[in-house]
């Protein structure tokens, strides 16, 4: 019988062939004529995720200056906010430490210069920032120390220093044909004309015994050890915190005790405070904190600041205290945006900021920017020609017990109160240093 159908083999790679070649037909056709009638597809846009940030603080006087500093940064990084909450400073320490042992403490915060936030950090609680964009090429190193570990490692960035000097009635000095003292004979001859003229002299008071560490011995001290390169000698065990500078900056504080008020252990910071903006002293040995309360009070008369002065012959030194520095907490959930506030702390727009909002507050940035207010302008300048340095006591002699502050505290109030002599007050601070600072165990030898 005769086949009638019989079915064709194809081989496989002839067929692969007729497949490839429809693929490459396909692919060489044109493409298809866009329709212009049609709309535009959209490109998926990714909006970030708001982020709020609390930083902490021991100026509840400034949430307002603040809140404006802070609106620059707002109008560059809208969707990260930093909302400033203070609190009261004699509870900021223990607040600030017991928030981070509990976990509950801001995402950024105040740092104290020097061991307070060493300690913090060498607990793990502050994150490093060695990496951060624009810190280290915008700050000199004598700077960035206040805030770094022994091999330079930053945890903070600077934020706030703060300026010592002598504030006084120009009116007052005109009247009595005064100027400003160059030397320290100058200054208490000075003293001692504006005491015989029946007017105080100099505002201070004791009441508050901070005052006297901080306002007048930390403020003269510099003049009198040498400023920076002197401290440094006390530190490296090169000097003895019993020598003939220790003992000349304490006699300095005993020559100032005829020249306060009446009663002055009776009488506080705040008393102080209103002796000079009343016009009752001349003088008044300070900081640049105070321009703001000043300017606020409305003081009836023209007055300045002039540098503390020195002894003949002795270079004149400013003490320049890094206050604040501003740290990330290692815990924050947001380290991104944190870091990303804390790189344009860096930058001229947040230093022109702080030093026009905050007038007496300095940056510390390598360029000073422009200040615009009369006063903190005058201040800031008296850095001019001289060399600044830190508080005696912050660097390393408050790591141990008995703290340098309360020992330099002690010593100063004693000496003011005719209780110590200046050698027995050097004699005191050397022994309780000895306690535990090696360099003051070894310097004798």
């Amino acid at each position: 019988m005769r086949e009638l159908f019989k079915p064709v083999s194809t081989p496989i790679h002839s067929l692969t062939a007729l497949l490839l070649a429809g693929v490459l037909a396909a692919a060489c056709s044109a493409p298809p004529t866009p329709d212009p009638t049609a709309a535009p597809t959209a490109t998926p846009t990714v909006t970030p995720e708001e982020v709020v940030l609390v930083m902490g603080s021991w100026r509840p006087d400034d949430v307002e200056q603040m809140n404006r500093i802070l609106d620059r940064f707002h109008a560059q990084h809208p969707h990260i906010t930093i909302r400033f909450e203070p609190t009261n400073p004699p509870d900021y320490n223990d607040a600030l430490q017991a928030q981070l042992a509990s976990g509950s403490a801001p995402d950024l915060f105040y740092a104290r210069s020097y061991a307070t936030s060493r300690m913090q950090y060498e607990q793990g609680y502050l994150e490093p920032l060695d990496d951060l964009p624009g810190l280290k090429e915008r700050f000199d190193p004598d700077m960035l120390a206040a805030w770094a570990t022994d091999d330079g490692l930053p945890y903070a960035v600077p934020f706030i220093a703060t300026s010592h000097a002598i504030y006084y009635n120009q009116e007052i000095f005109d009247e009595l044909e005064l100027s400003a003292p160059t030397t320290w004979q100058e200054l208490l001859t000075t003293a001692q004309a504006v005491k015989d003229a029946g007017l105080v002299p100099f505002a201070n008071t004791s009441g508050d015994p901070w005052t006297i560490a901080e306002l007048v011995f930390m403020n003269l001290a510099p003049g009198f050890i040498g400023g920076r390169e002197g401290r440094m000698a006390y530190l490296n065990g090169e000097r003895c915190f019993d020598d003939e500078h220790v003992v000349a900056a304490f006699q300095a504080v005993a020559d100032l005790a005829p020249f306060f008020p009446d009663n002055h252990e009776l009488l506080t910071y705040a008393d102080s405070r209103e002796l000079f903006a009343q016009g009752q002293a001349a003088m008044f040995l300070s900081g640049s904190w105070d321009i703001a309360f000043f300017e606020a009070s409305g003081l009836g008369f023209a007055w300045s600041a002039f540098a503390t002065p020195p002894p003949a012959g002795q270079s004149g030194h400013v003490t320049f205290h890094p206050d604040a520095g501003v740290a990330l907490n290692a815990a924050c959930q947001h380290k991104e945006e944190a870091r990303t506030f804390l790189s344009w702390m860096t930058t001229t727009d947040c230093a022109e900021a702080l030093a026009n909002e905050l007038p007496g507050f300095f940056p510390m940035h390598r360029e000073t920017p422009s200040i615009t207010n009369e006063h903190a302008a005058a201040f800031l300048a008296l850095n001019e020609g001289r060399r600044t340095d830190a508080r005696f006591a912050w660097e390393r002699l408050r790591e141990g017990s008995p703290d340098g502050y309360v020992l330099m505290q002690d010593g100063a109030l004693a000496v003011l109160q005719g209780e110590q002599t200046p050698q027995e007050a050097a004699d005191a601070l050397q022994a309780g240093l000895a306690e535990w600072f090696e360099p003051a165990q070894t310097c004798g030898e």
